[in-house]
């Protein structure tokens, strides 16, 4: 692979300014959001008065930690527009994501708010290696998700030429990167796997495909995928973060260069992270939860959002803005199974260091009696398929994931082809257990 890192000079100045510099930023838009959001939102007026907090007392970047804390729950209980900051008919766009409860939780943007989501994923894309006139393929979901409307714009900000597929028609969508030849694509990368399957099913080599750069998000990947990705098509795959709460993709990036980490733009976002438990701000380092406030928002300001992404805070390497883990779990998505937890990614990275097995799967949780069973099913690879192969792969994984993550668990191992592909997020968990 190429090194196609952009070069210094056209980085914006914030990108690799001073820690104080990036502070002083932080605080100033900060007292500004939390003032903002205190005489404009009658939601957080309330939250604030309620827990004898005011903006006047943030003092220091620190004193965030006296606010208290906004979770998926306020946006259900105000939906749609409760927790706005503007009056609806300055709001330009609404944005949602699905719930359990049937209704979406609404997000809105302001004109500025659009503006500067655009301007962030313009630099998530230029991190990644892109560059004005580069072709993007967008295979994310268009609509009322975030991420094929958030792509767009900040590839056009960037200067890109667009191809809006959206996802799904995944022998379309090989099609047209033959004929279009893009640089780029953005996409789930449980989606990229479809993706690869379909070029091998119309004898494509992927390595010889025009595709430079693979910018990934929406769900939590491993590096082991990343890897596989990567030597399949002989491109970079690259990292961005983002949650519709906080204002879609484009909150955070991995930088080409380095691939260590996401970058979280903090010039736009203020992260903490804290005990998931017991809601302490832990130092930077210590893994836990990731919690935002973002401090440009006009629309929809959000005061320390709880993210349930796990992970910790790193110093920053290609830019001076501190670097998140890459997230490969959220506390809503551990399996706790016999008392040991389990995070989807990772069963994800044994299967991938089993050469008999293809990486799409699914985890199915049962329950007899009073234990609760976990099932992995997963496809055999095409050169692996006969009954002894099958049952080989089947052991290995059992083994691998008896002695990494610590649970025994029944391997159904299905023909090649036989697993539903996803053409977007990936349900990666069944969960059949009765009801509490």
């Amino acid at each position: 692979m190429d090194n196609i890192a952009p070069r210094k000079e056209d980085l914006e100045p914030i990108e690799i300014a001073s820690r104080d510099e990036i502070s002083a930023l932080q605080f100033h838009r900060m007292k500004r959001t939390l003032k903002h959001a205190y005489e404009n939102s009658p939601f957080y007026r309330q939250r604030f008065d309620e827990h004898g907090v005011h903006p006047e007392e943030l003092k220091t970047l620190a004193d965030i930690a006296k606010f208290p804390f906004t979770t998926k729950k306020d946006l259900r209980d105000t939906y749609p527009f409760g927790m706005f900051a503007v009056p609806r008919e300055q709001i330009i766009r609404v944005h949602g994501s699905s719930g359990t409860t049937g209704k979406p939780t609404v997000v809105g943007y302001t004109k500025n708010d659009i503006d500067i989501w655009a301007n962030l994923v313009a630099r998530c894309i230029r991190a990644s290696g892109g560059r004005p006139g580069d072709m993007v393929h967008i295979a994310y979901g268009y609509g009322l998700f975030t991420g094929g409307l958030g792509a767009h714009y900040g590839a056009e900000r960037l200067g890109c030429t667009v191809v809006p597929i959206s996802g799904g028609m995944t022998e379309r969508q090989v099609t047209l990167m033959t004929d279009f030849q893009p640089r780029i694509i953005m996409v789930t990368p449980s989606y990229m796997l479809s993706i690869l399957d379909e070029f091998r099913r119309q004898g494509l080599d992927p390595r010889k495909s025009s595709l430079k750069v693979g910018i990934f998000g929406a769900e939590p990947w491993t590096n082991a995928m990343r890897e596989e990705i990567q030597d399949a098509f002989d491109m970079h795959a690259v990292d961005i973060y983002g949650l519709s709460e906080v204002m879609g993709p484009g909150v955070a990036n991995e930088c080409v260069e380095t691939k260590d980490g996401l970058h979280v733009w903090e010039d736009h976002f203020y992260p903490e992270i804290i005990n998931p438990e017991t809601g302490e701000v832990l130092p930077d380092g210590e893994m836990g939860e990731l919690v935002f406030t973002t401090i440009t928002k006009e629309g929809l300001p959000m005061i320390r959002y709880r993210t349930r992404d796990l992970t910790r805070l790193l110093p920053g390497t290609a830019r001076s803005m501190r670097r998140i883990e890459k997230i490969t779990g959220r506390s809503d998505d551990m399996i706790i199974l016999r008392g040991v937890n389990v995070f989807p990614t990772q069963i994800e990275e044994q299967i991938l260091k089993c050469d008999g097995l293809s990486p799409h799967f699914q985890i199915e949780l049962s329950r007899s009696g009073r234990m609760d069973n976990m099932t992995v099913h997963v496809e055999a690879a095409m050169n692996a398929a006969s009954a002894e192969a099958r049952a080989a792969s089947a052991k290995e994984l059992a083994h691998h994931i008896k002695s990494v993550v610590g649970v025994s668990t029944r391997i159904e191992v299905r023909d090649p082809d036989s697993m539903v592909r996803s053409e977007g997020k990936a349900k990666r968990v069944v969960d059949n257990r009765p009801k509490q």
